[in-house]
């Protein structure tokens, strides 16, 4: 497992399944709080992620949960936390870029 965490993004393995385990429990915190009911698979599909690009592409999913329960403005501000988290640990296309419409 740890190979398929770091093989991409230049963090050593242990690190990389930590990182893996805090993007997790930050990601399924957000859930508990808010927006489980609203789509249980999300919550499955967080917690079944095997590697941190899982969990990248997973964050539009869970964007749109939180939205549901919390209105866009909030779900914007959490996900900006959790989207911090991901620095220096996927492969670099794969990183957050500036909106162009300033947000």
């Amino acid at each position: 497992m740890q190979t398929l965490l770091s093989k991409n993004s230049g963090v050593d393995g242990r690190q990389s399944v930590e990182a893996l385990a805090d993007i997790r429990r930050a990601m399924l915190d957000e859930l508990a709080i808010c927006a489980y009911r609203v789509n249980p698979t999300v919550e499955m599909s967080v917690t079944g992620a095997t590697d941190i690009q899982d969990l990248w592409y997973l964050r539009g999913d869970l964007m749109a949960a939180i939205a549901a329960t919390d209105g866009e403005a909030a779900a914007k501000r959490k996900m900006a936390h959790i989207s911090t988290m991901f620095k220096g640990l996927l492969p670099r296309g794969l990183s957050s870029r500036p909106s162009p419409l300033g947000d």
